[in-house]
């Protein structure tokens, strides 16, 4: 899938270079706290349960579920409107905000809690994007 030209580029820091890293090698990686084994999004290099520093980097499923989304139509730089902004909630437990994408922006195929699956999708040569597609249209 090509992108629209003209959308934002994000940019990496030292705490968020390993997960895009992960995404252009096709790996969702996510940390967890060691101390409570729990979860979390958006990468940082503490625990935001305990504070501690004691954390580390594993890969997710790339499974989650529709949590909730707008559809917005008004024309934006490097997006097609209609196009879903949405927040996914990942097997794993954090919710992380994202596009949908191989499925229609309509309301009646954007249906809450329907499974979805992780799509890395190349933004340039650079950074790739880990937006999601409805699990049954998963390739």
């Amino acid at each position: 899938m090509a992108l629209a030209p003209g959308r934002p580029k994000p940019k990496p820091t030292p705490e968020t270079k390993h997960f895009w890293d992960g995404c252009k090698a096709g790996k969702l990686l996510l940390q967890r706290c060691v101390e409570t084994g729990r979860a979390y999004f958006p990468p940082r290099p503490f625990s935001p349960y305990t504070g501690s520093r004691n954390v580390e980097t594993f890969e997710a499923s790339g499974r989650a579920t529709l949590h909730s989304y707008v559809i917005h139509h008004r024309p934006v730089p490097g997006f097609e409107p209609p196009y879903a902004i949405a927040v996914v909630e990942l097997e794993e437990g954090p919710r992380m905000m994202t596009n949908i994408i191989d499925c229609p922006q309509t309301p009646e195929a954007l249906v809450l809690d329907m499974p979805m699956v992780v799509a890395f999708t190349p933004l340039d040569d650079d950074i790739t994007l880990p937006l999601f597609r409805p699990a049954q249209e998963a390739k």
